[in-house]
């Protein structure tokens, strides 16, 4: 027993530190996939490094969930296939332990970090994203900062054009300007030329300061709204040897509400997306009781009624429609009362049409943000599960190859790992537009996994050689040995 003990100690010694080293690497890969994204959203804002720090802490925590899994297989991989290759697995086997009990610890550990995936991604995720998409959302409105060009025009002060032919860096005085001021619409333009200039922000950061030496400007005076486009349109004419213009400027960095973006399915835990989940579906599913039976009763029921004058007691009891006489009572009517009902017809189906569609489109946006919280629900499961079933991949497939290293473990994780993301978004596609149940997109990627975990691990234990590289090597040589003893034998 006490050297079952050590062994267990020495498989957990060996896997941990190639979990920690490849956990940081694929963290470290997908925060610069994140930085490639949104790149543009954060250059030339001018934001402070805390601001930017606090994006890429709080991404860093969101992409946890999904660096987890794609390190548990390579760091997986990896272990077994160092064992493999150094005929330590073989070693172990030979003294009658088994792969399954080899891989015990391991499994017990896989086991709680699939719980610290499942309570992570319930309490600390949705707040992480919360926060990282609030930032970026502010970083979003934020207005650039102030850089103009040489040589070209500068548009990002909204609803002015600004064009400087060359900048003094040593006095920041800026030479040949041209501004076009259309803030007041294009149709009220001004155009401002001046031999030098300079733009400052004021010292509250809401407006813009340009202070304008030896120029002219030209406004259009467009008294009239309506004007042939013959007629000439009258301008004024100004010039000055300094003037000063205010641009209304945001610089500050202001941080959004944090409660806009808590209400969406990113920041709720299993409670929250369970209780959305109840309380609207009850609702779409009230709405949808109320509206069935309005919609029979004033397409059907009312449309047609007959009036009671000349008709038994006996036949209004029977049927209180106009089913069998409703063509022979339209044509006995004079053409004007025909006019008249089709018209009228005509006005209840569309205004019917209209309701309806109106209703459709709330009950549609109400199943959209059902499905989208169903699929939050289901993914914090479905991620946390996928640390195991990656793991019973990665370790019977390394015991298999025998190769540890960077090499051939790296190629076959990204493989795999590419091969499960792209099952897993189409999944979610599916799911999204509510073609297949959200369950049954959310879990196809799972699916998956488990068929190619247990056909690993069958293989792993009976010590098939299916996906030896050296075997296949053996195998071609063979192979190329038969066909050339063929060559041999037909001369």
């Amino acid at each position: 027993m006490f050297g079952i003990k050590r062994l267990y100690t020495f498989v957990l010694k060996t896997f941990f530190p190639l979990l920690l080293a490849t956990f940081s690497v694929c963290l470290f890969i997908l925060l610069m996939q994140f930085l490639w994204q949104y790149v543009n959203d954060m250059v030339g804002k001018g934001v402070e490094m805390t601001v930017l720090g606090q994006l890429f802490f709080y991404a860093a925590l969101s992409f946890v969930p999904m660096a987890l899994p794609l390190s548990v297989l390579l760091a997986s991989l990896m272990t077994f296939g160092n064992l493999g290759e150094h005929l330590e697995l073989l070693a172990m086997k030979a003294s009658g332990i088994s792969l399954i009990r080899i891989m015990k610890p391991l499994i017990f550990v896989m086991i709680i970090l699939m719980g610290v995936s499942f309570v992570f991604q319930n309490n600390i995720l949705p707040s992480a994203q919360v926060k990282m998409t609030t930032i970026l959302y502010s970083l979003r409105q934020k207005s650039p900062e102030l850089n103009i060009p040489e040589g070209s025009f500068y548009k990002e002060i909204k609803g002015y054009n600004v064009y400087v032919r060359k900048k003094d860096k040593k006095t920041g005085m800026l030479r040949d300007m041209m501004i076009y001021d259309y803030s007041d619409g294009f149709e009220n333009a001004m155009v401002i030329v001046a031999d030098s200039g300079r733009l400052d922000v004021s010292e509250d950061k809401q407006s813009l300061v340009l202070t304008l030496y030896s120029g002219e400007a030209f406004e259009n005076l467009n008294i009239q709204k309506r004007r042939s486009v013959s007629e000439n349109v009258p301008y004024r004419r100004e010039t000055f040897r300094l003037r000063t213009v205010l641009i209304p400027f945001e610089g500050d960095f202001n941080m959004a509400d944090e409660s806009l973006m808590g209400s969406r399915n990113i920041g709720k835990n299993v409670k929250g997306l369970s209780h959305f989940i109840d309380s609207v579906g009850y609702q779409v599913d009230s709405v949808t009781k109320q509206i069935r039976p309005s919609f029979i009763n004033r397409t059907y029921a009312n449309a047609f009624k007959q009036s009671n004058a000349g008709i038994t007691d006996s036949r209004q009891r029977i049927d209180s429609l106009i089913l069998d006489g409703f063509d022979s009572y339209y044509k006995a009517q004079v053409p004007s009362t025909k006019l008249e009902l089709a018209e009228n017809a005509k006005e209840k189906v569309r205004a019917i049409k209209n309701e309806y569609v109106y209703m459709m489109n709330n009950q549609i946006g109400l199943q959209k943000e059902i499905r989208n919280h169903q699929i939050e629900l289901h993914k914090k499961f479905a991620l946390a599960f996928a640390c195991l079933c990656f793991f019973f991949i990665g370790g019977p497939l390394g015991a298999i190859i025998r190769k540890g290293g960077l090499g051939t473990p790296v190629v076959l994780s990204v493989l795999i790992f590419l091969s499960y993301y792209t099952i897993d978004t189409f999944g979610l596609k599916m799911a999204k537009q509510g073609v297949w149940e959200v369950w049954e997109g959310m879990w196809l990627s799972a699916s998956v996994l488990i068929v190619l975990g247990v056909f690993f691990t069958y293989k792993a234990i009976n010590d098939s050689v299916i996906m030896n590289p050296d075997s296949w090597k053996v195998y071609l040589q063979q192979f190329i040995r038969k066909i050339k003893r063929s060559k041999n034998n037909n001369r």
